[in-house]
């Protein structure tokens, strides 16, 4: 009796396992190609999440000698930037310029990497070390690859960062003059002056230096700064208040 039951027991094990249900295989990965094409798409149309993933595995499925892999590796820095991991992106920007110098994304990549540095440096206020390193780089782009539309559109973005520049300068100066501590002041005044030429905030600075030197009774500075300030922006706002033509009117104290 009892083998009998077993014998039935067995019987049973076999037809379950017999009518299992099978799984489905996975599907095969896609071929680099299509797998490209769907992340150029995505891209397209501003999926950049969905771009970042296809982009990405990409790169583990071409080679460093692949020759679409520059472009893979600059639209996955570029899905980033989109995304706002602008640190990130800077980094994968820079690496498509060194590890692919002499493709076509070199110069985008220099250009975008400090576009995602300029981004960084939110207000001239703060810490300035994403704001050097754009420049730095925009500055490279500039000798590595003159006369490119990427260092063209470059160009417009080293006037951006020397007027944030000269802002910070000067907002430094203006801490130290209301406070009536003119040498220190006048120091960022002409740090404006020197360095920042054809910014916006040059004649101010200008005019706050001839302040200055009047608040301390620097004669000769004061007479020499208002001679520049008459003669290099004469119709600035507040100049002729701040340096009128009579010489002894302007060295006169406030």
């Amino acid at each position: 009796m009892r083998t009998l039951r077993r014998l039935w027991l067995l019987a049973c094990a076999a037809a379950a396992c017999h009518h299992a249900p099978r799984v489905a295989p996975s599907p095969p990965a896609a071929h680099p190609v299509a797998e490209l094409a769907r992340a150029r798409a995505q891209f397209r149309r501003g999926d950049f999440g969905h771009a970042a993933v296809s982009f990405r595995r990409l790169t583990y499925e071409l080679t460093a000698t692949d020759p679409q892999m520059a472009e893979v590796q600059y639209y996955l820095a570029e899905c980033e930037f989109q995304t706002g991991d602008r640190v990130q992106a800077a980094h994968d920007f820079r690496q498509v310029a060194d590890q692919y110098p002499t493709s076509e994304y070199a110069p985008l990549a220099l250009l975008r990497a400090g576009d995602a540095n300029l981004r960084l440096w939110r207000r001239p206020e703060l810490d300035p070390s994403y704001g050097e390193t754009a420049l730095a780089l925009y500055q490279e782009l500039a000798g590595r690859y003159p006369g490119t539309e990427a260092a063209t559109r470059a160009q417009a973005h080293v006037q951006q960062l020397r007027e944030q520049f000269a802002e910070k300068d000067y907002k430094n100066g203006m801490f130290y003059f209301r406070r009536r501590a003119y040498d220190s002041a006048i120091i960022y005044f002409k740090d404006v002056i020197a360095n920042y030429q054809g910014t916006s905030r040059v004649p101010e600075a200008l005019m706050r230096l001839v302040e200055s030197y009047r608040a301390i009774g620097y004669a000769e500075e004061l007479k020499e700064t208002c001679a520049n300030l008459r003669r290099f922006y004469p119709t600035a706002a507040g100049v002729t208040k701040s340096c009128p033509a009579d010489s002894s009117a302007a060295a006169a104290p406030s």
